[in-house]
């Protein structure tokens, strides 16, 4: 009796879950159609939002919730707005038939119920709602979809497409068009420096053929990159700190780590030692009084000395184990 039980009920469910397979595969066929003619995003109201996000949903789809119009004042809307329309039509590109994943935006405009229905006073906000039916399906979210944090992740579209990889079996991949005004502006601002240095290079002549001007131009970016300053740009370093005395402190503990402030120090001693040394090698053997020349020698090693000593103490104060010193510094 259990087993004819069983059996009546299988065929009582059966009309059922064909009916709701049906449902899900028209639904399918609706979405692509309308995706395709809207170049992949496909525009919501309430009622088609209730519909793409409602059950049975046998494929993965990514609403944004978006507030467009200038009098609602949501700049990052209208910032991410080509981002998103940039996706869904790389992905339509790629996928005549979608696939099985859908990108649509529901506009404030257009969905004012569902954002009071969702009780949302903000945007954007973009969800994706994994399949209800399938082998795809995921029941954790059938009903709380996942939720692009756009505070923790980047506009672009590829940030979005990992994401969306990331939670899916699908990996999109943003396809951007050729920027062409780019390259005529790099063409035309390159055409208009030859020109330019075409009609000037017998005044500008002298100066491209310095070497004095070379020699200073490649003794200030030597200085700049031996000094840490390229490194201040890509740490993002401060310029001071606080010493937890109540004080100011110029020089950061150990090797790895360094100030604004304390970069410029070692840049200015680094430039001091470069001119003594320039000095002491090209100025002092063209004096011609020995008197004169023998004071200048003795002064310009006083201060390489000094300097010299002055930057050792800057590496004992990172590193106490600092092993080397100089006087005057100890």
């Amino acid at each position: 009796m259990r087993l004819i039980g069983s059996v009546l009920s299988l065929l009582a469910l059966t009309p059922i879950v064909s009916a709701a397979a049906s449902a899900a595969v028209d639904k399918i066929e609706k979405f692509s159609n309308i995706a395709k003619s809207k170049s992949g995003v496909i525009p919501l109201t309430n009622s088609l939002y209730s519909e793409i996000v409602g059950s049975p949903r046998n494929y993965t789809a990514a609403v944004l919730l978006t507030a467009l119009d200038t009098k609602f004042g949501c700049h990052l809307c209208r910032e991410f707005h080509p981002e998103y329309e940039l996706l869904a039509k790389s992905w339509q590109a790629q996928h005549k038939n979608n696939d099985g994943l859908f990108f649509a935006m529901l506009d404030f405009a257009k969905g004012r119920d569902t954002f009071v229905k969702l009780g949302l006073n903000t945007a954007p906000i973009l969800m994706l709602f994994p399949p209800t039916v399938g082998e795809n399906a995921d029941p954790l979210h059938i009903t709380d979809p996942l939720k692009f944090d756009f505070s923790q992740h980047q506009i672009p579209a590829e940030s979005i497409a990992r994401w969306i990889s990331q939670h899916t079996p699908y990996e999109p991949k943003v396809v951007r068009p050729f920027d062409y005004t780019n390259l005529v502006i790099g063409i035309s601002a390159a055409a208009a420096a030859l020109t330019i240095l075409k009609l000037s290079f017998n005044t500008l002549k002298p100066a491209l053929y310095s070497r004095n001007l070379w020699s200073a131009v490649s003794l200030i970016l030597i200085l700049l990159f031996t000094s840490g300053h390229m490194y201040n740009h890509i740490r993002r370093v401060p310029y001071v700190a606080n010493n937890g005395k109540g004080g100011i402190a110029y020089i950061a503990g150990g090797f790895q780590n360094q100030f604004g402030l304390e970069t410029q120090i070692v840049a200015v001693v680094y430039a001091i030692l470069a001119f003594c040394a320039i000095s002491l090698a090209m100025k002092v053997p063209r004096i011609a009084d020995p008197t004169k020349q023998k004071v200048t020698v003795i002064v310009w090693n006083a201060v390489l000395l000094c300097c010299f000593s002055f930057l050792l103490s800057l590496f004992r104060q990172k590193n106490g184990g600092y092993p080397f010193f100089l006087p005057p510094f100890w």
